[in-house]
């Protein structure tokens, strides 16, 4: 008969080491931080080593590289991928153990007489096929967790990447507005000019309409920008985890830098070490090819192998050795080979094709950038010579030679072209950043000096 120690000995080792039920209520969420300062960023743990190495200290506003620390400290989206990648790793611990034995005990309760005695039979067995198909489960499970985790590292790329864009948006937008703000109140000073004489007689009413017309539109420009401005500092507030009330003291730095044809080249053929999405999904593909392993291990006979002592109810015992096995003659896992295969094939074909459009966004960028430049250099020609020619109009002007219109109408043609230089260098700015992140540079390293 079993012995009622053995079963309590069975009992404590199957139950040892079980964990324990803690709850976790569900509370509220506090509200968004407004300072950035009551915000605690531990720089040595952010994944990029320009984070880790710059101080962040938002007493004297944000820079970009702040900018950059407090996004991926605070992100809410980040916090979410964050546990998603635990979960993940939790789930390669779990592909990792090896399969539990299975323990069978048996006894006879019925009414025994004198010569009968109470029939029992235990038995431990263990399925074979599962522990041959653990290396590859704990392989893919593994494979797995690391394409999360590098999903993680281009989550985070990509929000220090929307933060940097921004953050130029935001700086540039201010300086556009200064301008903007020069070129109004040049207009309305020539519209108050204009009404004076047209009042005194000595101009028409058709010299009046041109200067309330282009204060009109300056007046649009600057109204166009305040909303487009308010909405970057929505986006901005929102990557950053902060309230939409706070209000940003951005500190305006250095460009990103632009990256030269010698660079291009090498980022380019390093493409696939580095871009963090690429990477993880080169991961995905091992982690497929692994199940697809699997997949063939199991088109193998299922094997159970066991041991059985028992007892009649005579008082005869009897010892056996079991193996169960599968027949594989009609499905033989042919199924799931095939899905496995296919799978395989799709992540192979996404690989490519993601490198592929990524090489190809980042041709399309490099040769907009060199237009941009070839623009920018042409701007800023003229605006030297109209700088120059307002210096001659400003000392005409104030001899007398030269008069109030046409002294304001130089102003008006160097503040306008001011206005598309600081357009295109903005826009010049953002293409800078995305290159860099589609480059797999570093979207933290200390950007060069200023080409402005």
């Amino acid at each position: 008969m079993i012995s009622t120690r053995c079963v309590e000995m069975a009992i404590c080792c199957a139950l040892a080491g079980c964990a324990s039920y803690e709850p976790q209520t569900l509370t509220p969420a506090s509200a968004a931080p407004v300072y950035p300062a009551d915000i605690r960023v531990d720089a040595a743990s952010l994944p990029f080593p320009a984070l880790a190495a710059h101080r962040f200290d938002p007493s004297d506003g944000l820079d970009s590289v702040e900018t950059a620390m407090l996004a991926v400290a605070n992100n809410p989206g980040l916090k979410l991928a964050r546990d998603d990648a635990a979960v993940a790793h939790a789930q390669a611990y779990a592909a990792g153990l090896l399969p539990d034995p299975q323990l069978a005990l048996s006894r006879d309760l019925s009414d025994s007489g004198a010569d009968i005695r109470p029939a029992y039979s235990y038995g431990l067995s263990y399925d074979i096929n599962a522990l041959l198909q653990h290396s590859s489960q704990h392989g893919a499970a593994l494979a797995d967790a690391r394409k999360t985790d590098l999903n993680l590292l281009w989550q985070e790329w990509q929000v220090v990447s929307q933060a940097r864009l921004l953050f130029v948006r935001l700086t540039q937008a201010r300086r556009l507005m200064a301008v903007l703000d020069d070129t109004r109140a040049l207009f309305a000073d020539r519209l108050q000019r204009t009404q004076a004489a047209l009042a005194h007689g000595l101009l028409s009413s058709d010299a009046v309409a041109p200067n309330l017309s282009a204060l009109q539109d300056v007046q649009r420009q600057i109204f166009e920008l305040e909303r487009l401005s308010a909405q970057s500092a929505r986006e901005l507030n929102s990557l950053l985890g902060l309230a939409p009330s706070t209000v940003l003291q951005l500190q305006e730095d250095a460009d990103p830098g632009a990256v030269d044809a010698t660079q291009l080249t090498a980022a380019l053929t390093a493409l696939p070490l580095r871009r963090p999405d690429l990477i993880a999904l080169q991961a995905g593909y091992q982690a497929q090819d692994e199940r697809y392993r699997g997949a063939l291990l199991a088109q193998f006979p299922a094997l159970n192998v066991g041991l059985t002592r028992a007892r009649d109810s005579s008082g005869i015992g009897s010892s056996a050795v079991g193996i169960t096995m599968s027949l594989p003659f009609l499905n033989r896992n042919r199924g799931n080979i095939a899905i496995e295969h296919a799978t395989r094939q799709k992540l192979y074909d996404e690989y490519q094709q993601r490198l592929q459009a990524s090489r190809d966004e980042i041709a399309g960028i490099a040769a907009e950038q060199a237009l941009n430049a070839r623009q920018l250099a042409q701007i800023d020609s003229a605006v030297a010579a109209l700088q120059a020619t307002l210096a001659r109009s400003d000392t005409a002007y104030r001899a007398g030679a030269v008069d109030a219109l046409l002294y304001a109408n130089a102003r008006a043609a160097l503040l306008a072209k001011q206005v598309e230089r600081i357009t295109l260098w903005q826009a010049m700015l953002e293409q800078r950043v995305a290159l860099q992140t589609l480059l797999g540079v570093d979207p933290t390293a200390p950007p060069s000096e200023s080409q402005k």
